[in-house]
């Protein structure tokens, strides 16, 4: 009987160092997407090569981008020069960790407001994200995202 007491009170207790450690992951990888996230809305992308892999995959509304590099300095990078302000609503994040993976997905809406007129661009938005750990760090490691209209009510 006491044997069988000491089994389960074992087996709780690395239960519940597992599920910690789980959360902790989840935390380490949110972090990792909020500090993307909060770059774009800052319209200040310094730095932000350190939160993706060497050969990361950009995917946006369709089309491979190539490595986030790439995307800064072909596509992102230029686009946000264009930009007043960059605002995320809305946002949620479901995280499933599968060691030495992460996969995300992330659902928002964003407001932009252009520089050159003023004029507000809204749109609702999804990404799917993999995450990869390399030497104790989450880095994204290929992102697909992309954004439509929001519907109005009539």
């Amino acid at each position: 009987m006491k044997l069988k007491l000491l089994f389960f009170g074992l087996a709780a207790i690395v239960a519940v160092k597992t599920q910690a450690q789980q959360s902790d992951e989840i935390n380490q990888v949110k972090q990792v997407l909020e500090s993307y996230k909060q770059a774009i809305e800052s319209l200040d992308t310094t730095g932000t090569g350190n939160l993706f892999v060497s050969q990361s995959i950009v995917i946006e509304s369709g089309k491979v981008e190539g490595r986030y590099q790439d995307y800064l300095a072909n596509h992102l990078g230029p686009e946000l020069h264009h930009f007043e302000s960059f605002k995320f609503s809305d946002y949620e994040v479901a995280i499933e960790v599968a060691l030495p993976f992460a996969f995300a997905t992330e659902t928002y809406k964003y407001t932009i407001v252009l520089s050159k007129d003023k004029s507000v661009i809204e749109r609702k938005g999804v990404a799917s994200s993999i995450l990869k750990k390399e030497n104790g760090q989450w880095k994204i490691w290929q992102t697909h995202s992309s954004a439509r209209k929001p519907q109005t009510n009539h």
